[in-house]
């Protein structure tokens, strides 16, 4: 990777939005915090829309003005309204706001589309009724009913978690519990990166956190979050799209808004990229990708830690000439749509040889073919296949909409290349 500031202009110039991670975790801290918040550069989309709506409903106040939101947090005063909150197919407010409603008092029930409900949320139910929640859920999924009456605390542990929601949720929540968390993770963890992407808002909103080797956290109660200016950097996830675009159309492609220093893990994708055969360059907020040749033969790659960027190498895969292996991500399938079993509908359907594995996918690089593309009501398919539109004429993408999920502008984006 190259540091460049003086790098030609690229051919190919594109903006993304905030990060989704990133604007849902501040918006939860926010609103927890003790006096006012502005959020600069936050995303707005439709899982935001539905944490700020869920946010305002338990007293926050959140208004929109140019460059982002001002935030009047709750100094973790929950209120109750008595009503559903109804969040969508937004897994990560779901399971936040499961932690943060415990600190409110009487009955609360979050609830949203059917594939949200029928997304697992077992083991935060049990972590949560372990420190004395009367919380209920249907067969491990929402809708979650709880009785709150503040929270606890205490010691936690979690074993093979298969998701890292749970521990975020519970991370946000510690410094409003009684005793504090004192959280153990065992056995096996997936989405690693996230938990760091977590402690770091908290941080950033002066809560104090301890940490021993990614598996240990202790969190003091009574060192609540203080309102500050928070600036939300550029999604890399959405990012990964174009990245994806400038090594399936041998163009440079600069994408703005994002750095080489973000703390978020799909960044980890450019060093798959470079392993592929791609050039990145970079400078203070913005990275280039550019690409002559894909690397040829077999790859095997360990996708645990950014299990969204699947479907971005799953498509490179079709259009490179050997094997390649992703392995360690079976928690796709409790996504937004079944991610392993939808990738290898589509990329049979556009005529490529790909095997499902327990824990991954075996693609065998080809000639894609056109074909219409079911998105399953998932914006990370529909924006990873519609980059191999641009690369096969007759590739299309039966539902559009889908991407207001986590990037409204995506095709207008996608139209300056």
């Amino acid at each position: 990777m190259n540091n460049n500031e003086h790098f030609r202009a690229a051919p190919g110039i594109v903006r993304v939005p905030g990060s989704k991670s990133l604007t849902q975790r501040a918006l939860v801290v926010a609103a927890l915090a003790q006096d006012n918040s502005f959020i600069s550069n936050a995303l707005i989309s439709e899982d935001t829309l539905y944490m700020m709506d869920a946010l305002r409903a338990l007293g926050a106040q959140i208004v929109a003005v140019d460059g982002g939101y001002y935030v009047s947090g709750t100094a973790g005063k929950i209120i109750n309204h008595g009503q559903e909150l109804f969040l969508g197919n937004n897994g990560t407010a779901l399971r936040f706001l499961m932690a943060l409603i415990t600190l409110g008092q009487g009955k609360y029930v979050l609830t949203g589309e059917k594939r949200l409900c029928e997304r697992p949320v077992g083991a935060l139910v049990d972590a949560l009724r372990n420190m004395g929640v009367d919380i209920s859920c249907n067969n491990n999924c929402p809708p979650v009913t709880i009785n709150a009456g503040g929270l606890e605390g205490g010691q936690v542990i979690l074993r093979d978690i298969e998701s890292s929601q749970y521990v975020s949720a519970l991370l946000l929540c510690a410094p409003y519990t009684k005793k504090g968390i004192d959280l153990d993770l065992q056995g096996k963890i997936v989405s690693a990166p996230y938990i760091d992407l977590t402690i770091s808002v908290m941080r950033d909103f002066g809560a104090k956190i301890s940490e021993t080797d990614g598996r240990h956290y202790h969190v003091a109660a009574g060192k609540i979050y203080q309102g500050c200016e928070y600036f939300v950097e550029g999604d890399a996830s959405s990012a990964s799209y174009f990245f994806l675009a400038a090594a399936l159309l041998k163009k440079s492609i600069r994408v703005e808004g994002v750095s080489w220093k973000s703390r978020q893990g799909d960044m980890l994708i450019l060093n798959i990229l470079e392993e592929l055969g791609c050039r990145i360059n970079y400078g203070d907020k913005w990275i280039e990708v550019s690409c002559e040749k894909l690397e040829d033969g077999d790859f095997t790659f360990d996708l645990n830690d950014i299990p969204d960027m699947v479907p971005t190498l799953a498509v490179l895969a079709a259009f490179r000439s050997g094997k390649t292996i992703i392995n360690n991500v079976a928690h796709l399938r409790l996504k937004e749509s079944n991610r392993l079993g939808v990738l290898a509908n589509e990329l049979t359907r556009i005529g490529i040889a790909i095997r499902e594995t327990a824990t991954g996918l075996v693609i065998e690089g080809g000639r894609p073919k056109p074909a219409q593309i079911e998105t399953y009501n998932d914006h990370r398919i529909a924006m990873s296949f519609a980059i191999a539109g641009l690369a096969v004429r007759g590739i299309e993408i039966a539902d559009k909409k889908c991407v207001d999920k986590s990037f409204p502008g995506f095709w207008k984006e996608l139209e300056k290349i």
